[in-house]
């Protein structure tokens, strides 16, 4: 086999800069969950070959490495599947790139694109009641309240002819959320004491930047854990800024609005991916299941009135 012909420190820069950033135009939010994967795995490869990062080269990512990387993600870092599938995920784009910048890597880059993710059970979507939400929402203290919109800024909120917030999500999607009239009163509030500018976060930190996720899941435990005082069905709860996401998607689908409706509210892509919280919907399917005849009682038998039926009937 033919040695590389592009340094591996080169093409995983390559890799970001161009293809990434220039070429595809990713979002930062892409942009930082390749950045952790490669980080990741760079670490076990180091510790694997005793060679540092930069030392490191193509033929050392091969396949079994790879393979026992995804192992270690799992079994010893503790991740979900999802989570090991999109770190391969990165992995292959970066493996498609090297491919194609350097041809010579092939058997390297053709053994790693051959491992498939790996296959999971989707669980049924956990939400929680009107009544949970209302306790989480009641706990924090209002002048310390956080939100899951960390990169909210100042120039996001609309509060004048229609109150609402212009949200950036994944993939540069962009759309507008109304808001409540308690929820623009709060907001009203709250941006007077902030007294800061159009490009200031909505939700800062102690060092006045935006608040972090990790900010944003202490906050809700603390709220989570003040609310099962007064809520004790949130005990033993896992409550995540994604189980108010599935949360708000189930009371508006219990509250009538259709699936096209719930997907432009979260940003979905398509209706179709919205269809997970019909499944998760208990509700739904027993009222689907009041509408069906009891298969324990004895149905009538059906006599068609038409010779047609008749005959299909006798066949």
């Amino acid at each position: 086999m033919r040695p590389a012909q592009i340094g591996f420190p080169q093409l995983l820069q390559d890799f970001f800069l161009r293809r990434l950033i220039a070429q595809r135009g990713a979002s930062a939010r892409t942009v930082e969950a390749y950045r952790d994967a490669f980080e990741l795995l760079l670490g076990f490869a180091q510790r694997r070959t005793g060679k540092p990062p930069s030392a490191l080269g193509l033929a050392d990512l091969d396949a079994p490495l790879v393979l026992d990387f995804l192992d270690y993600l799992e079994t010893e870092r503790g991740n979900a599947v999802r989570t090991r599938n999109a770190r391969l995920a990165a992995i292959h784009s970066f493996m498609r790139y090297a491919a194609v910048r350097d041809p010579a890597s092939l058997p390297i880059t053709a053994r790693v694109l051959a491992i498939p993710a790996k296959r999971f059970d989707r669980p049924v979507l956990g939400y929680l009641s009107r009544e949970q939400v209302a306790a989480i929402l009641a706990a924090p203290d209002r002048r310390t309240r956080v939100s899951e919109l960390t990169a909210l800024r100042v120039r996001d909120v609309l509060l004048d002819r229609q109150a609402a917030v212009h949200l950036h999500g994944k993939g540069r999607k962009q759309r507008v959320i109304p808001l409540w009239k308690t929820t623009t009163a709060q907001l009203r509030g709250w941006l007077k004491e902030l007294d800061s500018g159009p490009d200031a976060p909505v939700f800062p930190n102690r060092t006045d930047r935006p608040l972090t996720r990790s900010g944003v899941r202490d906050r809700l435990d603390r709220a989570v854990a003040i609310a099962a005082q007064s809520c004790p069905s949130l005990r033993g709860h896992h409550v995540t800024p994604h189980t108010l996401r599935h949360s708000t998607a189930m009371h508006l689908l219990q509250s009538g609005a259709d699936l096209a409706t719930i997907a432009l509210w979260l940003g979905h892509s398509s209706p179709a991916v919205t269809h997970q919280y019909l499944e998760a919907d208990l509700a739904a399917k027993e009222a689907v299941l009041r509408r069906l005849v009891d298969p324990s009682r004895t149905p009538a038998r059906f006599h068609p009135n038409d010779q047609l039926l008749a005959f299909l009937q006798g066949l």
